[in-house]
């Protein structure tokens, strides 16, 4: 395998040890079942659970046996952390509380998660010359110039006010009393500390700005494979009121505008960047689908038909009600209007551009929770309530 694959440039690629930090979660699942099955790489996976990868690490018959070992591991305050930097050619740091409703109820936790205890893993790659893939969020963008136009202005229709763009666009936050922001700001420092580490001390590194990665095995079903208590992103919140047959709730209407990738596209991505460092280090790079942009509130209504048809069941007649921010995510709540990645680096650098549709990503992403956890919903609802 390893002498037959080239990277992008023709050149051999010779397999490595990545240090995978947050292997667990979401991306990382993915990004391992990819490593294990399409390439040589080695991977020392670390994280606080694995169940999301524990079928990568049973049976011992799996033809990539002993090329992944699990770390259970916090890198809070866990001394085999640098030693297991040490051991790898590459780190690649996936951990994160990312979850909006955390932002202005946990802001403490939110920025300790996303910049204090990320401070030993860039660290440590430093210091030992390690390179480095870290993982940021669209979310340091922050608010889009064009939020700022009057609504009647032209200039709306301009891209040069939302279209995002790695090297030019400004970070905009709103007040400090909007502690939403908490998590933007921390990613953000922790950017720039990276940008830092390599313009002074020659560290290699790659950030990656994901722009709503979607997929199965995606956040978590409160009470299924997640707390009872705690609100999920957008798309699983929506996916958990699908399955208990109940509405939809649209904040504010459900007005804001994202864009959806598939994961699959996603982690195409990640492994050009794993496989072609010289084109890769130094950058930053938006990964993202443009083509699959929506409201809130059309996202909504789509995932309402889709279900539908993965499901079997009728949709619901009032399938959407509208609830306030504040309602939802408590006091301290704020919002980007749009997040429109501007594509043209990855795309210079590794020829990578999205495919999935967002129907087609919806489609097997409720497949495949329909499929998991409908009868595990059905037990829960159907448990008695103790008197």
């Amino acid at each position: 395998m390893a002498s037959s694959r080239v990277d992008l440039d023709g050149n051999p690629i010779k397999p490595i040890t990545i240090c995978m930090i947050g292997a667990g979660g979401f991306i990382g699942s993915h990004l391992c079942e990819k490593l294990m099955t399409e390439t040589p790489h080695t991977v020392l996976a670390l994280d606080v659970y694995n169940d999301k990868i524990k079928h990568l690490l049973e049976p011992e018959t799996n033809p990539w046996h002993g090329r992944i070992n699990f770390h259970r591991l916090n890198i809070k305050h866990d001394s085999r952390l640098e030693g297991l930097i040490k051991m790898a050619d590459l780190t690649i740091n996936l951990a994160a509380i990312c979850t909006p409703a955390d932002y202005n109820t946990r802001p403490l936790d939110t920025i300790y998660s996303n910049f204090i205890d990320a401070l030993p893993v860039v660290k440590y790659c430093s210091e030992n010359n390690k390179r480095l893939i870290h993982f940021s969020t669209c979310e340091v963008y922050g608010k889009t110039i064009g939020s700022f136009l009057p609504k009647d202005s032209p200039l709306r229709k301009d891209p040069a006010y939302y279209v995002l763009k790695e090297d030019e666009s400004p970070c905009i936050f709103g007040s400090i009393e909007k502690q939403r922001w908490s998590y933007a700001c921390a990613k953000q420092l922790i950017e720039r500390l990276i940008y830092a580490e390599g313009a002074e001390n020659g560290l290699e590194f790659t950030i990656v700005r994901p722009f709503n990665w979607i997929g199965p095995r995606m956040d978590f079903i409160p009470g299924i494979d997640g707390p009872s208590e705690g609100v999920p992103r957008v798309l699983a919140c929506f996916s958990n009121n699908l399955l208990r047959k109940e509405p939809l709730k649209l904040v504010d209407g459900g007005q804001s505008q994202r864009t959806f990738v598939y994961i699959k596209d996603a982690i195409e991505a990640v492994l050009l960047m794993i496989e072609n460092p010289a084109r890769a280090n130094g950058h930053i790079f938006n990964v993202g689908n443009p083509n699959n942009e929506v409201t809130v509130r059309q996202l909504g209504e789509m995932m309402v038909k889709v279900y539908s048809k993965v499901s079997g069941d009728p949709p619901l007649e009032n399938a959407t009600v509208d609830v306030s921010s504040k309602e939802f995510y408590g006091e301290g709540y704020d919002d980007s209007d749009k997040r429109i990645p501007d594509m043209t680096i990855i795309n210079r650098q590794l020829g990578w551009n999205p495919k999935t549709s967002l129907w087609d990503l919806l489609e097997s992403t409720l497949t495949y929770q329909h499929r998991t956890y409908a009868e595990a919903i059905k037990k829960v609802i159907a448990k008695p309530v103790a008197s």
